[in-house]
């Protein structure tokens, strides 16, 4: 995986092989990021990232000036991994080991940005739990974000608090504000984007 912009621009991480994750893209990556610019400073933003796996995404937020960072993965490996990287790169980033759904049924700290990676093969009604977790709890600044990425057999859009998609190959960006609006048509559609250039980069 790479980092794609920021301090760490063009830095490459190589994951250890036994982790059990799947992780985004770095088309993908790049094409979310695209339009997270247009929503945001990313200076001082506070993340919290779910089902982090490599930490990622996490990297991304941190190398463009987010801070701080929380990255929540109930694998133990996953978790010493993202530790690893952290210090070694000096992110201000947090991990804690927990089942994703009990940490927002007990968190009450709020957040600008909340992304959220979950095996694509959960069930619909967990994708759809924690959309409700995350509003429910209140766990949104005023002007925040949710992004829930997920593949297209998962449909969000019916939910509350949806405010646009956007899909690239097989993966799909579904985000949701305190207040649903109508997003401008991007730069970015999946027409755009060849099946074969989603291929993850895992050099």
């Amino acid at each position: 995986m790479r980092i794609i912009s920021g301090k760490y621009k063009g830095k490459r991480l190589q994951a250890p092989k036994n982790l059990p994750v799947r992780p985004t893209t770095d088309m993908a990556k790049e094409a979310l990021f695209n339009i997270l610019n247009n929503h945001f400073n990313f200076q001082d933003l506070k993340i919290l990232d779910l089902f982090a796996g490599t930490g990622n995404i996490s990297y991304e937020f941190a190398s463009r000036g987010a801070a701080p960072i929380l990255c929540i993965d109930a694998d133990f490996g996953c978790i010493n991994y993202i530790k690893k990287i952290a210090n070694e790169l000096d992110f201000d980033i947090t991990t804690i080991k927990s089942d994703v759904f009990k940490f927002l049924e007990k968190n009450n700290s709020s957040y600008d940005l909340i992304f959220a990676d979950p095996p694509y093969h959960l069930d619909q009604k967990d994708f759809e739990k924690i959309v409700h977790l995350v509003f429910e709890r209140n766990l949104l600044e005023d002007i925040g974000m949710l992004i829930i990425e997920h593949s297209k057999d998962t449909k969000l859009e019916h939910l509350d608090h949806f405010a646009f998609s956007r899909s690239y190959g097989g993966t799909t960006f579904s985000f949701f504000e305190l207040e649903g609006a109508d997003e401008e048509e991007d730069d970015y559609d999946e027409d755009d984007w060849d099946d074969d250039e989603l291929e993850d980069d895992t050099e």
